[in-house]
């Protein structure tokens, strides 16, 4: 095996490059060091380093410096005795193992090309390249087998047979950054077989805040752009000479997803000259590409390729900022249009089918997604700085003018530290309607603003925290331009003005105006310099290390929920109980709904004394205003829990907290159970011990238990490991479904709906939640029969309701609105029942509330074989269903289009539907509930 080291002018980093290929624990290992021409101490190193181990370490020296990594590895390779080879950066490193795993796959394979994982190595964390390519052990005899390997382009994490390079005449590209994707490419092409292995090979040693960056990192050089699509371009003819257009096409969607998407993210820190250049660059080869192409990348990428075809740099720069991003929110930065019911991300380019198609982002669910769950884009219009204090405005979108000119705006600018999330500092702001956007200014004196620590946080950034009415959106704030970068102010950091003493206004790479700390006056102009070389070197990087992960321990000590359990468990618990306090939750404080607002409703109709306290996961909108709110996970959540008195909810208040005795915990739940709950779970009965205690733990916790049904008794609550007492008083939330409502309260939702003087017939379509192959919920719901021909042939008679469960987000075409109407955002489902002239559910708990109203449940089931396998039921739908059970869109259409013969044909199954599964819904269920633990008051 030879390991080609290449160098250039890093004296300080080769030395433990090539330490981990001597310490590699296969024996037989040489090491040739190529030199590209270095002007700094590299060629003594490198000479040191050889003259140690004259047996195993060889320098080869360039008479001139090449520009690129190309020339030096092929040289090294003319070097090279090994019967494999592989090669490695001087700022990176070697797994010990890397070679003995590599070679043993390809004396084992006969492979002519073994891949192995890299992990990027940064300060603050590691993180594997690709990780879902590297998961097991796998021989393939095509690149066309695993045609996603071409997302891993790197030469460096791979080992090639000497004999293969050869018989390729496998070279690399001198004189053009981003040569690894060439040679990758044209071996992975020309391999006869290549092996994957999951074992860790590659160490990518990513230090970005170095002086000089490495080629990934300079993206801001046109050339590095202009050599990337060269690159491409020869990939290209690669596949297109050896047949593979299907390759082609493959890596054209990865360019899309992963290539482009990088540098249009970072336009947005760049000046005009370069957007322009970019653009022709970038036109020029997007046009040789096929649409289709554009058609099945990520949807907003596509959107990106196809606004740059017709040269609006602009639209496509918003269209990358809303491609998905790890670990954040996808920025919306333009308003999309509606056009003829649809939402397109450009109303310019719609007069073809290509670009109807492509524009058409109506499933992004932008027109009716709740404004809390959207990041918007700001633009900083103007900077000034008046002595110490710095006066910014600027303006963001109002997508589709969803924020009314009526609502009533209020917010803060928060300045948060760039590199951990969580922490920021609060300034107000004035807010306005400007036209189409929202206005906003802000004054303030950073040194006062601000008080950074000074070494683990030295970059900030600006965002906007708005109150939209009962709605809360987050801004992120970016400068267009660099013109802002001339203003420094003064700052002190926790750390003394040691650290820095100023903050120093810059354009990031992803646009936006950030702030950095600087050292302008003595003694910081001389020591930060120092500590941020010392930060550069192996040492100052596991200084880093260590204060950024003492950082977060100490944060996740004081505010993690481990710690507010602990505090609970061992504190507040001790509190004294305040009498008469509830803490009301529904769904993991997702909505006010359900059972507990219903038992909170009788306590208000009442009169009663009791202190009523709500929590809220996100946003405090549908909440009762004359309640206390909290929000679920807060200090102000454990202290209210310990304290109160009663605990009311209907699924589950946090694992680990300890229950009091004198509080009292009324677990009301939310739902008849169809499919397996708890320890009957197929997935749950395969769970760990330690899961199964966790379950036990819970439900013992239970002071009361609420059934409908004896079915409820014999299923759900043994599945979930219910031992206390039930009370069989039925559902609270059902009173009214059994008495009829309030007829004020139907028509103020009718009206809210626009359905005050609609006459046609209502029907509610309330599916439960999917999952995935993960067994999570699916996020986004679409429903499995088409909303448009329901639209075409019952508009004229029937309304669609469609309510998805609370763990996914709907999307209805605007241009079905008036006769298919996404409800989801209406917290509780008991109006809409009481609403509903008939009902379609599949397998929701609901088909057991609505069936009290005896009006139509049709269950419409197409994939009930795979969900009965896969969850497991406690009956057969089939022969005790409320109503028809469909398994195709034909019949459910035909069903519907006649509502009245299925109330008279399934009369029987409905009745017999409700005795069997809500015997005690009678109607009085919060009445009982309230007399026997609220009606005397607190107590004590």
């Amino acid at each position: 095996m030879t390991i080609i080291v290449i160098v250039y002018n890093d004296a300080g980093r080769l030395a433990r490059a090539v330490q981990s290929a001597l310490d590699q624990s296969l024996a037989e290992v040489e090491i040739v060091i190529v030199d590209d021409a270095s002007t700094d101490a590299t060629p003594r190193v490198a000479e040191r380093l050889a003259a140690a181990r004259p047996d195993r370490v060889r320098v080869v020296t360039l008479p001139e410096n090449s520009g690129g990594c190309g020339r030096p590895r092929n040289v090294g390779m003319d070097h090279a005795n090994g019967r494999y080879v592989m090669f490695l950066d001087s700022d990176d490193t070697l797994d010990p193992h890397a070679c003995r795993n590599l070679v043993t796959a390809a004396e084992e394979t006969g492979a002519d090309l073994v891949s192995g994982r890299c992990v990027r190595v940064q300060p603050e964390r590691e993180q594997s390249w690709y990780p879902s390519l590297y998961r097991e052990s796998r021989v393939l005899t095509s690149i066309s087998d695993e045609p996603d390997l071409l997302y891993d382009t790197l030469s460096t994490n791979k080992c090639y047979r000497r004999e293969f390079l050869d018989r390729e005449d496998l070279r690399f590209v001198d004189r053009l950054h981003y040569e690894d994707l060439l040679f990758s490419a044209q071996a992975y092409a020309g391999a006869r077989k290549i092996a994957i292995i999951p074992h860790r090979v590659y160490n990518w040693i990513v230090v970005p805040r170095g002086e000089t960056l490495s080629i990934t990192h300079r993206r801001s050089e046109l050339r590095n752009f202009a050599d990337r699509l060269e690159i491409h371009r020869r990939i290209d003819a690669t596949f297109r000479l050896r047949g593979a257009t299907d390759l082609i096409k493959h890596k054209n969607v990865k360019f899309l997803n992963h290539d482009l998407l990088l540098y249009l993210r970072e336009l947005g820190s760049r000046d005009r000259e370069y957007r322009e250049t970019f653009l022709d660059l970038a036109q020029a080869y997007l046009e040789t590409m096929d649409t289709a192409v554009f058609e099945e990348c990520n949807p907003m990428m596509g959107v990106a390729a196809y606004l740059i075809v017709q040269g609006d740099l602009r639209a496509a720069m918003a269209a990358a900022d809303h491609a998905p991003r790890k670990g954040s929110a996808p920025t919306l930065s333009i308003s999309p249009v509606e056009r003829d019911g649809r939402i397109y991300w450009s109303g310019a380019y719609l007069s073809t089918e290509v670009g109807r198609r492509i524009l058409d982002v109506t499933d992004l669910g932008i027109h009716s997604a709740p404004l809390g769950t959207l990041t918007l884009g700001g633009r900083l219009t103007e900077a000034r700085q008046a002595g110490r204090e710095l006066l910014l405005t600027g303006d963001f979108v109002n997508p589709l003018g969803r924020i009314d000119a009526g609502t009533e705006l209020a917010g803060k600018l928060e300045i948060r530290d760039r590199r951990r999330k969580g922490r920021a500092f609060r300034v107000p702001v004035t807010l306005w309607h400007d036209g189409e956007r929202i206005g906003w200014r802000a004054g303030f004196t950073p040194g006062r603003a601000i008080r950074p620590i000074g070494l683990v946080d030295q970059t900030w950034g600006l965002w906007l925290r708005v109150d939209a009415g009962d709605e809360t959106v987050g801004v992120r704030v970016t400068s267009p331009w660099t013109a802002h970068e001339d203003i420094t102010v003064p700052v002190r950091p926790r750390l003394t003005r040691v650290v820095g003493d100023h903050l120093e206004a810059y354009v990031a790479d992803s646009g936006e105006l950030a702030f950095r700390i600087v050292g302008r006056r003595f003694p910081a102009r001389t020591v930060l310099p120092l500590l941020r070389g010392l930060a550069r070197t192996d040492l100052g990087v596991k200084v880093w290390r260590f204060l950024v992960h003492a950082e977060k321990m100490l944060v996740k000590r004081l505010t993690g929920r481990a710690t507010k359990i602990a505090v609970f468990n061992r504190v507040l618990v001790r509190l004294p109980v305040k009498k008469g306090t509830v803490v009301f939750e529904s769904h993991l404080g997702a909505q006010y709904s359900d059972n507990p607002k219903y038992i909170y409703r009788e306590l208000r109709e009442r009169g009663t004394p009791h202190q009523a306290i709500w929590s809220y996961s996100t946003s405090k909108q549908g909440f009762p205003a004359e309640a206390t709110l909290v929000r679920r996970g807060s200090w102000a959540y454990f202290h209210a829990l310990a304290r109160a008195e009663y605990w009311v909810d209907n699924q589950g208040f946090p694992t680990g907290l300890t229950k009091r005795r004198q509080t009292t915990y009324l677990q009301t739940w939310h739902g008849s159970a169809y499919k397996r709950m708890g320890f009957d779970e197929p997935s749950v009965k395969q769970s760990t011990w330690a899961e199964h205690v966790r379950r036990r733990l819970m439900a013992g916790r239970f002071d009361h238990f609420l059934v409908r049904s004896e079915h409820d008794v014999r299923t759900l609550a043994t599945g979930l490991g219910v031992t206390s007492p039930m009370m069989r008083v039925g559902y609270p939330r059902n009173d009214r479904l059994v008495n009829g409502g309030d007829p004020e309260e139907t028509a103020a939702l009718r009206e809210s709906l626009g359905l005050a003087d609609d006459t046609r017939t209502v029907v509610l379509y309330a599916p439960t939640f999917r999952a995935d192959e993960n067994d999570r919920p699916t996020r986004r719901f679409a429903a499995p029969f088409d909303l448009e021909r329901f639209a075409r042939e019952f508009g004229d008679s029937h309304v669609l309701l469609v309510r998805s469960h609370y763990l996914s987000t709907a999307v209805v075409p605007p241009g079905l609105r008036g006769t298919v109407i996404d409800v989801s955002g209406v917290h509780d489902v008991t109006p809409l029942l009481l609403l509903a002239d008939a009902l379609i559910t599949d397998y929701s708990s609901v088909m057991f509330d609505y069936a009290l109203r005896d009006r139509p449940v049709i269950l419409y089931t197409p994939d009930l074989d795979e969900y009965v396998l896969r969850r497991g039921t406690y009956f057969d739908l089939a022969e005790h269903a409320p109503g028809p059970v469909i398994r195709d869109e034909e019949g459910l259409f035909a069903i519907l289009a006649d509502l009245d013969r299925v109330h008279r044909d399934h009369a029987e199954r409905r009745h017999r539907f409700v005795e069997r599964f809500g015997e005690y819904d009678t109607g009085t269920a919060a009445k009982a509930i309230v007399e026997r633990f609220f009606s005397g008051g607190p107590r004590g």
